[in-house]
């Protein structure tokens, strides 16, 4: 399991990827150009491709809309062209996107936007 909050910054910052997700190639570019992701991304393909490496990685981050949608897409192209097989699955990319981060995030949880 990898936890990109604190790894990553935001890319939502960019207001011009705030309504897209991260199965659009722009989403991540931004991503892949946060400062960070590249040598993330080459070692959890690195990790993905040992021999002995793992069945599934999850990624996670404040909403799963931009930066673990986007860097999971970026990891299964990278696993992909070493010859695997590689299987996604999106748990929280249809949900309306995080608005604020909470102050504590054990005890309240982040306000989301309202489904238009």
């Amino acid at each position: 399991m990898e936890d990109v909050r604190d790894r990553l910054r935001d890319p939502a910052a960019a207001r011009d990827i705030l309504d897209l997700d991260g199965l659009n190639p722009h989403v991540q570019d931004v991503v892949l150009n946060t400062p960070g992701a590249r040598e993330l991304l080459a070692n959890l393909a690195d990790y993905a491709t040992l021999p002995a490496g793992p069945r599934r990685i999850a990624i996670g981050c404040a909403g799963g809309k931009h930066r673990a949608s986007g860097l999971t897409e970026l990891l299964a192209r990278a696993v992909r062209a070493r010859g695997r097989q590689v299987d996604v699955e999106h748990l929280h990319i249809h949900l309306p996107r995080v608005l604020n981060a909470p102050d504590n995030p054990h005890t309240t949880r982040p306000k989301q936007e309202a489904t238009r």
